[in-house]
Protein backbone atom coordinates (compact mmCIF):
# COMPACT_ATOMS: atom_id res chain seq x y z
CA UNK A 1 0.00 0.00 0.00
CA UNK A 2 0.87 3.60 -0.61
CA UNK A 3 2.36 5.81 2.05
CA UNK A 4 0.27 8.69 3.02
CA UNK A 5 2.24 11.62 3.44
CA UNK A 6 0.28 14.86 4.74
CA UNK A 7 -3.21 15.68 5.58
CA UNK A 8 -5.59 17.83 3.81
CA UNK A 9 -6.39 21.51 4.46
CA UNK A 10 -9.49 23.84 3.06
CA UNK A 11 -7.01 25.09 -0.07
CA UNK A 12 -6.29 22.32 -1.30
CA UNK A 13 -10.67 20.73 -1.54
CA UNK A 14 -11.40 23.97 -2.95
CA UNK A 15 -8.60 23.77 -5.64
CA UNK A 16 -9.39 20.40 -6.04
CA UNK A 17 -12.58 21.19 -6.43
CA UNK A 18 -12.30 23.89 -8.93
CA UNK A 19 -9.37 21.89 -11.23
CA UNK A 20 -11.37 18.20 -11.51
CA UNK A 21 -15.24 19.96 -11.94
CA UNK A 22 -16.33 19.33 -8.18
CA UNK A 23 -17.39 23.05 -7.70
CA UNK A 24 -17.17 26.17 -9.36
CA UNK A 25 -17.50 29.71 -8.08
CA UNK A 26 -21.05 30.80 -8.97
CA UNK A 27 -21.44 33.70 -11.67
CA UNK A 28 -17.67 33.27 -11.81
CA UNK A 29 -17.04 34.99 -15.43
CA UNK A 30 -18.76 38.15 -13.34
CA UNK A 31 -16.61 38.08 -10.83
CA UNK A 32 -18.50 35.86 -8.63
CA UNK A 33 -21.32 36.23 -5.69
CA UNK A 34 -20.14 35.87 -2.01
CA UNK A 35 -20.82 32.65 -0.96
CA UNK A 36 -22.29 30.91 -3.48
CA UNK A 37 -21.36 27.99 -5.47
CA UNK A 38 -22.32 25.89 -8.12
CA UNK A 39 -21.75 22.29 -8.67
CA UNK A 40 -19.83 21.03 -11.51
CA UNK A 41 -20.16 17.52 -13.68
CA UNK A 42 -18.71 15.35 -10.30
CA UNK A 43 -20.29 17.71 -7.90
CA UNK A 44 -23.44 17.48 -9.18
CA UNK A 45 -23.02 13.00 -9.16
CA UNK A 46 -21.39 13.24 -5.74
CA UNK A 47 -24.56 15.09 -3.96
CA UNK A 48 -26.65 13.03 -5.79
CA UNK A 49 -24.89 10.07 -4.21
CA UNK A 50 -25.36 11.28 -1.03
CA UNK A 51 -29.06 12.01 -1.23
CA UNK A 52 -29.62 8.89 -3.14
CA UNK A 53 -27.64 7.26 0.19
CA UNK A 54 -29.90 9.00 2.32
CA UNK A 55 -33.08 8.24 1.18
CA UNK A 56 -32.34 4.44 0.59
CA UNK A 57 -31.50 4.35 4.49
CA UNK A 58 -33.96 6.69 6.05
CA UNK A 59 -36.91 5.47 3.02
CA UNK A 60 -36.85 2.96 1.15
CA UNK A 61 -35.16 0.70 3.61
CA UNK A 62 -38.10 1.30 5.93
CA UNK A 63 -41.34 0.68 6.48
CA UNK A 64 -41.84 3.79 9.05
CA UNK A 65 -41.01 6.84 6.95
CA UNK A 66 -43.08 8.46 3.69
CA UNK A 67 -41.55 10.96 1.46
CA UNK A 68 -42.27 14.58 0.83
CA UNK A 69 -41.40 17.94 -1.35
CA UNK A 70 -43.32 20.79 -0.22
CA UNK A 71 -43.14 23.87 -1.66
CA UNK A 72 -39.78 26.68 -1.03
CA UNK A 73 -42.76 29.28 -1.04
CA UNK A 74 -45.19 28.75 1.13
CA UNK A 75 -47.99 30.68 3.07
CA UNK A 76 -46.39 33.38 5.39
CA UNK A 77 -48.81 32.96 8.31
CA UNK A 78 -46.47 29.76 8.66
CA UNK A 79 -43.43 31.53 9.54
CA UNK A 80 -45.36 33.28 12.12
CA UNK A 81 -46.55 30.32 13.46
CA UNK A 82 -43.26 28.83 13.87
CA UNK A 83 -41.64 31.84 15.44
CA UNK A 84 -39.26 32.66 12.64
CA UNK A 85 -41.05 36.12 11.69
CA UNK A 86 -40.51 37.67 15.11
CA UNK A 87 -37.51 35.28 16.27
CA UNK A 88 -35.30 33.63 13.12
CA UNK A 89 -32.54 36.71 13.89
CA UNK A 90 -29.02 36.92 14.46
CA UNK A 91 -26.95 39.81 16.18
CA UNK A 92 -25.57 41.35 14.11
CA UNK A 93 -22.60 43.83 14.44
CA UNK A 94 -21.44 47.13 12.14
CA UNK A 95 -18.22 49.13 11.49
CA UNK A 96 -19.25 52.76 11.33
CA UNK A 97 -16.33 53.61 9.30
CA UNK A 98 -16.38 50.83 6.51
CA UNK A 99 -19.98 49.39 7.06
CA UNK A 100 -19.34 45.64 7.05
CA UNK A 101 -21.37 43.81 8.94
CA UNK A 102 -20.31 40.64 11.48
CA UNK A 103 -22.45 38.06 13.34
CA UNK A 104 -21.63 39.22 17.05
CA UNK A 105 -21.19 35.59 17.78
CA UNK A 106 -18.35 35.15 15.47
CA UNK A 107 -16.15 37.78 16.87
CA UNK A 108 -15.75 36.28 20.19
CA UNK A 109 -14.19 39.25 21.48
CA UNK A 110 -11.35 39.98 18.90
CA UNK A 111 -11.08 42.98 17.28
CA UNK A 112 -12.37 42.88 13.70
CA UNK A 113 -12.59 46.29 11.08
CA UNK A 114 -9.07 46.07 9.49
CA UNK A 115 -10.04 49.43 8.60
CA UNK A 116 -9.89 50.16 12.86
CA UNK A 117 -13.38 51.23 13.12
CA UNK A 118 -15.47 50.91 15.93
CA UNK A 119 -18.50 48.62 15.93
CA UNK A 120 -22.04 49.48 16.43
CA UNK A 121 -24.15 47.50 20.07
CA UNK A 122 -25.37 44.29 18.68
CA UNK A 123 -28.92 44.38 16.88
CA UNK A 124 -31.04 41.60 15.94
CA UNK A 125 -30.60 40.41 11.90
CA UNK A 126 -33.80 38.54 10.68
CA UNK A 127 -32.13 36.00 8.51
CA UNK A 128 -35.10 35.00 6.05
CA UNK A 129 -35.35 36.06 2.47
CA UNK A 130 -38.07 38.16 1.92
CA UNK A 131 -39.96 38.72 -1.24
CA UNK A 132 -42.95 39.39 -2.91
CA UNK A 133 -45.53 36.62 -4.54
CA UNK A 134 -48.06 38.64 -7.62
CA UNK A 135 -47.70 41.74 -9.22
CA UNK A 136 -48.20 44.10 -6.20
CA UNK A 137 -45.76 44.52 -3.93
CA UNK A 138 -46.83 45.21 -0.67
CA UNK A 139 -47.45 43.67 2.99
CA UNK A 140 -50.18 41.66 1.94
CA UNK A 141 -48.12 40.10 -1.34
CA UNK A 142 -45.24 39.50 1.66
CA UNK A 143 -43.55 35.53 0.80
CA UNK A 144 -40.42 34.21 2.20
CA UNK A 145 -38.06 31.90 0.55
CA UNK A 146 -37.87 29.39 3.42
CA UNK A 147 -35.19 28.91 5.74
CA UNK A 148 -36.03 25.09 6.52
CA UNK A 149 -37.39 21.91 5.16
CA UNK A 150 -39.19 21.46 8.64
CA UNK A 151 -42.17 23.33 8.18
CA UNK A 152 -43.53 22.01 4.96
CA UNK A 153 -43.53 18.60 6.53
CA UNK A 154 -45.42 19.99 9.64
CA UNK A 155 -48.01 21.60 7.68
CA UNK A 156 -48.70 18.38 5.32
CA UNK A 157 -48.37 15.84 8.80
CA UNK A 158 -52.67 15.55 7.66
CA UNK A 159 -52.24 14.79 4.75
CA UNK A 160 -49.30 12.55 5.18
CA UNK A 161 -50.94 10.46 7.85
CA UNK A 162 -54.18 10.65 5.51
CA UNK A 163 -52.61 9.50 2.08
CA UNK A 164 -50.13 6.81 3.73
CA UNK A 165 -52.21 5.24 6.12
CA UNK A 166 -48.82 4.81 8.39
CA UNK A 167 -49.37 4.70 12.11
CA UNK A 168 -47.18 5.78 15.00
CA UNK A 169 -44.46 5.99 15.15
CA UNK A 170 -43.79 7.28 11.60
CA UNK A 171 -41.67 9.67 10.11
CA UNK A 172 -41.39 12.29 6.42
CA UNK A 173 -38.13 12.74 4.72
CA UNK A 174 -37.82 15.62 2.52
CA UNK A 175 -34.53 16.95 0.65
CA UNK A 176 -34.58 20.03 -0.54
CA UNK A 177 -33.19 23.80 -0.77
CA UNK A 178 -33.46 26.48 2.14
CA UNK A 179 -32.31 30.05 2.40
CA UNK A 180 -30.84 31.77 5.01
CA UNK A 181 -29.27 35.57 4.22
CA UNK A 182 -26.45 34.22 6.69
CA UNK A 183 -24.48 37.53 8.27
CA UNK A 184 -21.37 35.61 7.91
CA UNK A 185 -20.18 33.09 5.23
CA UNK A 186 -17.37 31.41 4.76
CA UNK A 187 -15.27 27.86 5.17
CA UNK A 188 -15.95 26.42 1.29
CA UNK A 189 -19.54 25.17 0.87
CA UNK A 190 -19.55 24.48 4.98
CA UNK A 191 -21.98 27.93 5.44
CA UNK A 192 -23.58 29.56 2.36
CA UNK A 193 -26.81 30.92 1.82
CA UNK A 194 -28.42 28.85 -0.29
CA UNK A 195 -28.04 25.01 0.87
CA UNK A 196 -29.67 22.38 0.83
CA UNK A 197 -30.93 20.04 3.41
CA UNK A 198 -31.66 16.50 4.14
CA UNK A 199 -34.43 16.19 6.92
CA UNK A 200 -37.04 13.92 9.09
CA UNK A 201 -39.78 15.01 11.40
CA UNK A 202 -40.64 11.44 13.05
CA UNK A 203 -43.56 11.43 14.94
CA UNK A 204 -43.76 9.22 18.11
CA UNK A 205 -46.38 8.82 21.35
CA UNK A 206 -45.62 11.45 24.50
CA UNK A 207 -43.51 9.48 26.33
CA UNK A 208 -41.46 7.86 24.09
CA UNK A 209 -39.78 10.59 22.72
CA UNK A 210 -36.69 10.00 24.73
CA UNK A 211 -36.32 6.80 23.72
CA UNK A 212 -36.98 7.83 19.92
CA UNK A 213 -34.91 10.32 20.11
CA UNK A 214 -31.44 8.20 21.59
CA UNK A 215 -32.29 5.66 18.65
CA UNK A 216 -32.11 8.68 16.14
CA UNK A 217 -29.00 9.80 17.60
CA UNK A 218 -26.91 6.76 17.42
CA UNK A 219 -29.19 5.74 14.04
CA UNK A 220 -27.78 9.00 12.18
CA UNK A 221 -24.20 9.02 13.83
CA UNK A 222 -23.78 5.39 12.28
CA UNK A 223 -25.09 6.17 8.93
CA UNK A 224 -22.10 8.65 8.64
CA UNK A 225 -19.48 5.63 9.29
CA UNK A 226 -20.99 3.45 6.83
CA UNK A 227 -20.40 5.72 4.13
CA UNK A 228 -16.36 5.59 5.00
CA UNK A 229 -16.47 8.57 7.21
CA UNK A 230 -13.18 7.72 9.92
CA UNK A 231 -14.38 7.42 13.56
CA UNK A 232 -11.99 9.90 14.98
CA UNK A 233 -13.46 12.39 12.77
CA UNK A 234 -16.87 12.31 13.97
CA UNK A 235 -18.40 13.22 17.72
CA UNK A 236 -21.51 14.04 19.26
CA UNK A 237 -21.86 16.85 21.38
CA UNK A 238 -24.82 17.52 23.42
CA UNK A 239 -26.47 20.82 23.37
CA UNK A 240 -26.48 23.09 26.88
CA UNK A 241 -29.58 24.29 28.30
CA UNK A 242 -28.46 27.65 27.27
CA UNK A 243 -28.10 26.92 24.13
CA UNK A 244 -31.35 24.89 23.14
CA UNK A 245 -33.59 26.32 20.45
CA UNK A 246 -36.74 27.98 22.27
CA UNK A 247 -38.92 24.50 20.59
CA UNK A 248 -35.89 21.74 21.95
CA UNK A 249 -36.32 20.11 24.86
CA UNK A 250 -32.84 18.20 23.69
CA UNK A 251 -30.44 18.72 20.95
CA UNK A 252 -27.42 16.56 19.69
CA UNK A 253 -24.46 18.09 17.09
CA UNK A 254 -23.18 14.98 15.03
CA UNK A 255 -19.81 17.58 14.24
CA UNK A 256 -16.93 16.42 12.21
CA UNK A 257 -13.26 17.57 12.90
CA UNK A 258 -12.88 19.97 9.27
CA UNK A 259 -9.75 22.18 8.88
CA UNK A 260 -11.34 24.52 10.88
CA UNK A 261 -12.11 22.61 13.64
CA UNK A 262 -14.98 20.52 15.23
CA UNK A 263 -18.17 21.70 13.44
CA UNK A 264 -22.10 21.06 13.11
CA UNK A 265 -22.85 18.17 10.12
CA UNK A 266 -26.01 17.24 11.95
CA UNK A 267 -28.24 18.25 14.25
CA UNK A 268 -31.12 15.93 15.93
CA UNK A 269 -33.15 17.49 17.83
CA UNK A 270 -36.74 16.66 20.14
CA UNK A 271 -39.01 19.09 19.23
CA UNK A 272 -41.83 17.96 21.27
CA UNK A 273 -45.20 18.92 20.33
CA UNK A 274 -44.29 22.69 19.73
CA UNK A 275 -45.00 22.38 16.26
CA UNK A 276 -47.61 21.17 15.98
CA UNK A 277 -49.45 22.63 18.12
CA UNK A 278 -48.51 26.08 16.84
CA UNK A 279 -49.85 25.25 13.82
CA UNK A 280 -53.03 24.19 14.93
CA UNK A 281 -52.99 27.26 16.59
CA UNK A 282 -52.46 29.91 13.84
CA UNK A 283 -54.65 27.81 11.32
CA UNK A 284 -57.62 26.13 12.73
CA UNK A 285 -56.63 22.80 11.80
CA UNK A 286 -56.48 19.68 14.20
CA UNK A 287 -53.55 18.54 13.92
CA UNK A 288 -53.23 15.18 16.16
CA UNK A 289 -53.15 11.63 16.17
CA UNK A 290 -56.36 9.26 16.86
CA UNK A 291 -54.22 6.15 18.51
CA UNK A 292 -56.33 3.05 18.07
CA UNK A 293 -55.06 1.03 20.37
CA UNK A 294 -55.27 3.32 22.63
CA UNK A 295 -58.36 4.59 22.23
CA UNK A 296 -57.33 8.00 22.83
CA UNK A 297 -56.20 11.84 20.88
CA UNK A 298 -53.25 13.42 21.06
CA UNK A 299 -50.73 15.91 19.56
CA UNK A 300 -47.59 13.69 18.64
CA UNK A 301 -43.94 15.08 19.62
CA UNK A 302 -41.13 14.79 16.77
CA UNK A 303 -38.10 14.12 16.67
CA UNK A 304 -35.93 15.83 13.78
CA UNK A 305 -32.57 14.28 12.01
CA UNK A 306 -31.69 17.33 9.97
CA UNK A 307 -28.27 17.18 7.85
CA UNK A 308 -26.84 19.14 5.01
CA UNK A 309 -26.25 18.13 1.64
CA UNK A 310 -23.17 20.73 1.17
CA UNK A 311 -21.46 19.92 4.54
CA UNK A 312 -21.89 16.16 3.87
CA UNK A 313 -20.36 16.83 0.64
CA UNK A 314 -17.36 19.05 2.24
CA UNK A 315 -16.82 16.49 5.01
CA UNK A 316 -17.08 13.35 2.70
CA UNK A 317 -14.81 14.98 -0.05
CA UNK A 318 -12.12 16.01 3.05
CA UNK A 319 -12.34 12.81 5.04
CA UNK A 320 -11.74 10.80 1.18
CA UNK A 321 -8.60 13.13 0.59
CA UNK A 322 -4.99 11.70 0.86
CA UNK A 323 -1.57 12.25 -0.97
CA UNK A 324 0.36 9.24 -1.18
CA UNK A 325 3.96 8.78 -1.99
CA UNK A 326 3.65 5.90 -5.07
CA UNK A 327 6.29 4.45 -6.97
CA UNK A 328 7.90 7.84 -6.16
CA UNK A 329 6.03 10.53 -6.60
CA UNK A 330 2.98 11.98 -4.81
CA UNK A 331 -0.56 10.55 -5.49
CA UNK A 332 -3.70 12.66 -4.61
CA UNK A 333 -6.10 10.62 -4.54
CA UNK A 334 -10.07 10.62 -2.81
CA UNK A 335 -10.66 7.01 -0.78
CA UNK A 336 -14.89 7.71 -1.61
CA UNK A 337 -17.22 4.77 -0.52
CA UNK A 338 -18.63 3.21 -3.59
CA UNK A 339 -21.94 3.97 -3.31
CA UNK A 340 -20.68 7.77 -3.24
CA UNK A 341 -18.18 7.85 -5.93
CA UNK A 342 -18.91 10.48 -8.52
CA UNK A 343 -17.86 8.01 -11.70
CA UNK A 344 -17.83 3.96 -10.82
CA UNK A 345 -15.79 2.90 -13.60
CA UNK A 346 -13.17 4.58 -16.53
CA UNK A 347 -12.29 2.81 -19.80
CA UNK A 348 -9.03 3.51 -21.04
CA UNK A 349 -8.24 2.08 -23.54
CA UNK A 350 -4.08 1.34 -23.52
CA UNK A 351 -3.83 4.43 -26.43
CA UNK A 352 -5.65 5.31 -29.30
CA UNK A 353 -4.55 2.52 -31.61
CA UNK A 354 -7.29 2.33 -33.98
CA UNK A 355 -7.10 -1.41 -33.38
CA UNK A 356 -7.73 -0.78 -29.75
CA UNK A 357 -10.90 1.72 -30.36
CA UNK A 358 -13.45 0.14 -31.06
CA UNK A 359 -13.43 -3.06 -28.25
CA UNK A 360 -12.63 0.01 -25.95
CA UNK A 361 -16.04 1.38 -27.46
CA UNK A 362 -17.80 -1.86 -27.28
CA UNK A 363 -16.60 -2.57 -23.56
CA UNK A 364 -17.84 1.39 -22.55
CA UNK A 365 -21.35 1.17 -24.08
CA UNK A 366 -21.57 -2.18 -22.35
CA UNK A 367 -20.78 -0.70 -19.12
CA UNK A 368 -22.80 2.46 -18.81
CA UNK A 369 -26.04 0.80 -18.87
CA UNK A 370 -24.81 -0.49 -15.26
CA UNK A 371 -22.45 2.49 -14.09
CA UNK A 372 -22.01 6.24 -14.15
CA UNK A 373 -18.65 5.92 -16.22
CA UNK A 374 -15.61 7.96 -18.19
CA UNK A 375 -14.06 7.24 -21.04
CA UNK A 376 -10.63 8.70 -20.89
CA UNK A 377 -8.05 7.83 -23.96
CA UNK A 378 -5.58 11.21 -23.66
CA UNK A 379 -2.09 10.91 -22.45
CA UNK A 380 -0.33 7.88 -21.17
CA UNK A 381 -2.18 5.24 -19.28
CA UNK A 382 -0.12 6.50 -15.88
CA UNK A 383 -1.50 9.79 -16.23
CA UNK A 384 -4.71 8.83 -16.83
CA UNK A 385 -4.58 6.50 -13.65
CA UNK A 386 -3.68 9.36 -11.91
CA UNK A 387 -6.76 11.23 -12.88
CA UNK A 388 -9.40 9.04 -12.00
CA UNK A 389 -7.45 8.48 -8.68
CA UNK A 390 -7.78 12.43 -8.07
CA UNK A 391 -11.63 12.19 -8.37
CA UNK A 392 -12.02 9.12 -6.81
CA UNK A 393 -13.20 6.73 -9.49
CA UNK A 394 -12.72 3.12 -7.49
CA UNK A 395 -11.98 0.62 -10.71
CA UNK A 396 -10.38 1.39 -14.04
CA UNK A 397 -10.68 -1.12 -16.72
CA UNK A 398 -7.67 -1.23 -19.18
CA UNK A 399 -8.00 -2.48 -23.01
CA UNK A 400 -5.01 -3.46 -24.50
CA UNK A 401 -3.71 -5.57 -27.71
CA UNK A 402 -3.24 -8.44 -25.45
CA UNK A 403 -7.30 -8.29 -25.00
CA UNK A 404 -7.95 -8.39 -28.93
CA UNK A 405 -6.72 -11.85 -28.91
CA UNK A 406 -7.91 -13.57 -26.00
CA UNK A 407 -11.01 -11.44 -24.86
CA UNK A 408 -9.50 -10.44 -21.55
CA UNK A 409 -9.46 -6.48 -19.94
CA UNK A 410 -7.17 -5.25 -16.59
CA UNK A 411 -9.51 -4.23 -13.65
CA UNK A 412 -7.17 -1.44 -11.39
CA UNK A 413 -8.21 -0.95 -7.99
CA UNK A 414 -8.05 2.72 -6.83
CA UNK A 415 -6.86 1.62 -3.42
CA UNK A 416 -4.50 -0.90 -3.38
CA UNK A 417 -3.66 0.06 -7.28
CA UNK A 418 -3.87 -4.24 -7.48
CA UNK A 419 -4.82 -5.21 -10.67
CA UNK A 420 -6.81 -8.91 -11.83
CA UNK A 421 -7.36 -9.71 -15.85
CA UNK A 422 -10.49 -11.53 -16.34
CA UNK A 423 -13.12 -12.44 -19.75
CA UNK A 424 -15.34 -9.37 -21.38
CA UNK A 425 -18.11 -11.24 -20.18
CA UNK A 426 -17.49 -11.02 -16.43
CA UNK A 427 -16.86 -7.66 -16.05
CA UNK A 428 -20.58 -6.47 -15.24
CA UNK A 429 -21.28 -8.94 -12.60
CA UNK A 430 -17.25 -9.07 -10.88
CA UNK A 431 -17.99 -4.76 -10.88
CA UNK A 432 -21.01 -5.02 -9.14
CA UNK A 433 -19.75 -7.32 -7.02
CA UNK A 434 -16.97 -5.24 -5.92
CA UNK A 435 -18.44 -1.97 -5.83
CA UNK A 436 -21.40 -3.38 -3.47
CA UNK A 437 -18.13 -3.88 -1.02
CA UNK A 438 -16.36 -7.32 -2.01
CA UNK A 439 -12.47 -7.00 -1.01
CA UNK A 440 -10.57 -6.99 -4.00
CA UNK A 441 -8.07 -9.19 -1.99
CA UNK A 442 -10.08 -12.05 -2.53
CA UNK A 443 -9.33 -11.85 -6.35
CA UNK A 444 -6.37 -13.54 -7.10
CA UNK A 445 -3.62 -10.33 -8.60
CA UNK A 446 -2.57 -10.28 -12.17
CA UNK A 447 1.26 -10.52 -11.82
CA UNK A 448 2.13 -9.52 -15.17
CA UNK A 449 4.16 -6.36 -15.14
CA UNK A 450 1.62 -3.55 -15.74
CA UNK A 451 1.86 -0.58 -18.08
CA UNK A 452 1.44 1.63 -14.76
CA UNK A 453 4.35 0.33 -13.30
CA UNK A 454 6.27 1.10 -16.55
CA UNK A 455 5.64 4.82 -16.83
Amino acid sequence: MPDKISKVDMEKIVSLCKRRGFIFPSSEIYGGLGSCWDYGPLGVELKRNIKDAWWRAVVQERDDMAGLDASIMMHPQIWVASGHVEGFSDPLVECKVCHLRWRATDLNGSSCPDCGGELTEPKLFNLMFKTFMGPVEDEASVVYLRPETAQGIFVNFDNVLATSRKKLPFGIAQIGKSFRNEITTGNFIFRTREFEQMEIEYFVRPGSDEKWFDYWVQERFNWYLKLGIKQENLRLRRHGKEELAHYAKDCYDIEYLFPMGWAELEGIANRGDYDLVQHAKHSGKTLSYFDEEAGERYTPYVIEPSAGVDRSALALLIDAYDEELAEGETRVVLHFHPELAPIKVAILPLSRNEKLVPLAREVYTKLRRYFMMQYDDAQSIGRRYRRQDEIGTPFCVTIDFQSLEDNQVTIRERDSMGQIRLPIEELVKTLQAKLSGESFATQPLWTAKTAEASE
